[in-house]
Formats: C-alpha cells, sequence, structure tokens
C-alpha cells in the first residue's frame, strides 16, 4: 500500500495539470499611496531556469492577509521579473501564471524563453513571475501531507463500485479535518482566486505600472478572467491558454477532466495504433482502446507492484497531456502487458518518495485544495457524488468515475467567503482565449464557455491539436503567430478563429 501512494504521490504533479469574514465589501484593489516600490535583488537558489544564460530577478511585495481587514496582518508575495532590454519597444509588463492551482510561476518566464518565446514578446513587456499568496516563496501554507498519506492527488481515486465513493468520502473527510489542523495561523481560509486577483492589482501598483497585461494557462485562466473581470480598467491585453470555464474551478469543471481525455485519448490510440508491431497495443484504434480498458479492469482485480486500476488510469490521465509524451505513455502499457511490472512501477514512480517525511508536493496539494474549496460551495450529500460516479462511469468510461469522485471540499470546515467572482462583460475587448481541440483536463468546451461570458470583450482561438497548453507550449504557427501579433501589436482577431492542424 505504501507503494501504491509513493507512486501516485509522484503522479499528483500531473493534476496541476487549487474564511473569515465577508470580503462582499473588501476594496477592490490597490491604494498606490500605501504600496511601497519594488526593491530588486538576487533570486533564492531553488528558482531553476531552463536556460543557463538567463538571470532572474526577485522581489517581494507586501498584502493584507484578508483583504476586509487591510490594515491587520500581511505576508510577503514573492516575484520575480525578466526586464525587457528593449526600452524603444518596452510596453509594460505581462504577469505570468502557470495554473494550479498551486504551481510555482517564479521561473516561468524562463521556461518560456527557452521555449521559444517570440523575442518581441520579451522586447515589449517585463516578464513577471510570481508564487501567488499560500506557495513557495510566498507565506507558504501547508495540510501536513506525507508520502504514506491515504490522499494520493487532487483527482479522487476511480471509483470501481458504489462502495469506492464511500470508501473516498471517510480519506476526503480526513484530509479536510487534517487541513483545518495544520491551519494553526487562519491564512488557509484567504487562498481564494478573488484575493489572488487583488493580490495582482497590488503587484501591478508596486510594479508602477496603470494597467498590466496578463498570459495564463489552465488554472491561470481563471485568476487572468478574475483579474479581467473585477479590474477591467486595468487590464491591457489578456490571453488565456487552456480555459477552465470559468474564475473558478467547481465540481462540473473537474468531471470536464472526463471529457477531455475521451476527446484526446482518440489521438493517442491512432498514433499508437500506427506503431502496433513496435508497441502491441492494437492494430486499430479500437483495439487499443480495448487494450486500456482491458489493462485498467485487470489491474483493478490484482494490482502489481503497487500499480492498481487507480494508477494506472491515472498516469494515462497525466501522460495524455502531450503528446510528446506518447512513446513513454505506450512503453508502459507494453511493460504491463509483457508483465515487466518492476519496470512499469519504475516508470510511474519517478522523483518518488516513500516514508512518513513531508511530501515534495504537499505544498501543491494544499493550495488546490485551499482555492477550490474556498472559491465556490460544493455539494456535502455523499448521494450527490454516488450518482455522479454511476453517470460518469458509463458516459466517460476511461476517467469519469474518477473525476466525478467526492473530494475533501464537501467537509470543508469553512464556506466561502464571498461569492466567486462574476465575469464581467462589460469593458475593453481585450481578452484573447487560446484553446486546443482536444485537452485532458481543459476540454474545448471551457474556451466555448468564458467566450460566451466575456462576449464581445473575447475572442476565441481554437487550435485543431491535442495537449494542454498552446501558445509557446503547442506547435501550431497560426497559434503562436496569431498571439504574438496580439500581445506585440494588439491586434485582436476580428471574430473567432480556428487555426487548422500543422
Amino acid at each position: 500500500m505504501k507503494r501504491q501512494r509513493s507512486i501516485g504521490r509522484s503522479l499528483a504533479l500531473v493534476a496541476v495539470l487549487g474564511l473569515g469574514g465577508s470580503l462582499a465589501t473588501a476594496p477592490a484593489g490597490a491604494d498606490e499611496r500605501l504600496v511601497p516600490e519594488v526593491e530588486w535583488g538576487t533570486c533564492p537558489e531553488d528558482v531553476v531556469t531552463e536556460a543557463a544564460p538567463i538571470t532572474l530577478q526577485c522581489a517581494t511585495v507586501p498584502v493584507p492577509v484578508d483583504y476586509a481587514d487591510p490594515g491587520g496582518a500581511r505576508i510577503d508575495l514573492m516575484i520575480s521579473r525578466l526586464a525587457s532590454t528593449n526600452p524603444d519597444k518596452r510596453r509594460g509588463t505581462l504577469m505570468l501564471n502557470p495554473g494550479g492551482p498551486g504551481g510555482s510561476g517564479l521561473a516561468l518566464s524562463a521556461l518560456l524563453v527557452a521555449r521559444g518565446l517570440p523575442t518581441d514578446v520579451s522586447d515589449s513587456y517585463d516578464l513577471i513571475g510570481m508564487d501567488t499568496r499560500g506557495i513557495g516563496h510566498s507565506a507558504p501554507v501547508t495540510c501536513g501531507f506525507t508520502d504514506d498519506s491515504p490522499y494520493i492527488g487532487n483527482i479522487p481515486r476511480y471509483a470501481v463500485d458504489d462502495a469506492a465513493v464511500i470508501a473516498q468520502a471517510k480519506v476526503a473527510e480526513q484530509v479536510a479535518e487534517q487541513c483545518a489542523r495544520n491551519d494553526r495561523d487562519g491564512r488557509l481560509r484567504h487562498l481564494t482566486t478573488a484575493n489572488t486577483a487583488r493580490d495582482l492589482d497590488r503587484i501591478r501598483a508596486a510594479l508602477g505600472e496603470e494597467k498590466t497585461s496578463y498570459l495564463g494557462y489552465s488554472y491561470g485562466t481563471a485568476l487572468g478572467a478574475a483579474y479581467a473581470s473585477m479590474f477591467p480598467e486595468r487590464s491591457d491585453r489578456i490571453v488565456l491558454d487552456s480555459n477552465i470555464g470559468d474564475t473558478h474551478l467547481d465540481r462540473d469543471g473537474m468531471r470536464r477532466y472526463a471529457l477531455g481525455t475521451e476527446q484526446t485519448f482518440p489521438d493517442f490510440a491512432k498514433w499508437a495504433a500506427a506503431r502496433h508491431d513496435s508497441y502491441g497495443l492494437g492494430h486499430t484504434p479500437a483495439q487499443v482502446r480495448t487494450t486500456y480498458l482491458t489493462l485498467a479492469e485487470r489491474l483493478d482485480k490484482a494490482p502489481v507492484e503497487g500499480i492498481d486500476g487507480n494508477l494506472f488510469r491515472l498516469g494515462t490521465f497525466g501522460l495524455l497531456f502531450k503528446n510528446t509524451q506518447y512513446p513513454k505513455l505506450a512503453q508502459l502499457w507494453q511493460m504491463l502487458l509483457n508483465g515487466a511490472d518492476t519496470a512499469a512501477r519504475r516508470l510511474l514512480s519517478e522523483h518518488a518518495t516513500a516514508g512518513k517525511a513531508p511530501s515534495p508536493v504537499d505544498n501543491l496539494l494544499s493550495v488546490f485544495l485551499a482555492v477550490t474549496c474556498n472559491d465556490v460551495e460544493w455539494p456535502e450529500n455523499i448521494d450527490t457524488y454516488r450518482a455522479g460516479v454511476a453517470e460518469d462511469r458509463e458516459r466517460y468510461p476511461l476517467f469519469g468515475a474518477a473525476t466525478a469522485n467526492i473530494t475533501p471540499c464537501a467537509f470543508w470546515p469553512h464556506a466561502p467567503a464571498e461569492p466567486p467572482v462574476a465575469v464581467n462583460d462589460d469593458g475593453p475587448r481585450n481578452v484573447l482565449l487560446v484553446q486546443n481541440l482536444r485537452d485532458v483536463p481543459t476540454p474545448h468546451q471551457g474556451g466555448e464557455m468564458l467566450r460566451q461570458k466575456f462576449a464581445d470583450r473575447s475572442r476565441l482561438l481554437s487550435i485543431d491539436d491535442s495537449g494542454h497548453g498552446a501558445y509557446v507550449l503547442g506547435d501550431n504557427p497560426c497559434a503562436l503567430n496569431t498571439t504574438t501579433r496580439y500581445l506585440v501589436r494588439g491586434e485582436m482577431p476580428a471574430k473567432d478563429t480556428l487555426c487548422r492542424a500543422g
């Protein structure tokens, strides 16, 4: 069992593919007179960049723990800067967010440059990364997860039957109680998307900018949508890539992970079928799908080397995020089919640890839970989840019985302090929504939903491609060119646009 938890803990990273007093009357944004100027210095040693020549600067910005009590306790947020070296082209700041909630963004600018971010963009902006509140170097929170904890990730376990939902409910309740016990200073309840959007406005003010541009991926689209809705007059050029569909992740949003899996899986199945002589997973896409279902059912009944059906499905889910991972996914299946169980375990458990030491992803898991559970009310009745699992097991056989399962949000000790941020369609036309047609955790439907909510403030750029993350992180020339033109020259597409494959 410990081996299963250890493997699952390492796989939890794929899900980043997440309150006292009402905040409804909290100050909308920053009072520039009260925000100190930023003093740049050396970044911590653990802010590792992918591109060796790139040196980032770091600084801290103080923000209120509770915006309903702006004169009360404060925390310091760490931000990073990759400054434009072309003063004649510099337009302003471009804030970055990698998603999660729970992902560190301090080195995101360097990662994007290493992946080929056009120099016109890095000339036009100071690229501002950050650890948002609760993460890493920004007053990190913890639920106290260890590597032998039964809670292995923010996607619930795949429920093979009704009893499995009941068992997951017990784990979820224990996790909610554990988070409450570890919240010794009461900061956990103030981790919300709305508060983080307020933090962005404090950072904007500290940088001396009247407006800020923004590029966010995955959950970062929810944060960007919240900022553009709360501060439309301070939002410049907003790019939201791989949209979850709103300003928060709720139960319906998590259930859409299963829809994304169903829509993306055929691309892998076609790829694997064309390579049947090498991997032996099936001559046709239909046979590859049958192989998946057969392996999952076999591992449900008889786990091998710490790999059960749940971990097999979770590993497949994570390796479907990018087509560059398809060879690794095919290799995993082949190992399990051929009895190379120990090798399969090693493949899945890369970077995993064991024992009762603090988990290396404790902070990530904790922030995901706090933000997700604090943003919006989740159903509390276990029967609601039992019905959802039964429904999604049928309509999304690949992964639906996992993503519809119960989470700790059903037992969260605090109700949301304010309603989730409503998308504001009254403002400048400055929101470019970028969305692959096939994306595991953020299916195309998420882009369609935000397009409808932002109305004429937005345009939807759809890409005939698979994968999570399109701009720079993908390889479609139309998506790259269209988004770059918008960021650099402000050329928003006149209408919703489809980028064809290629």
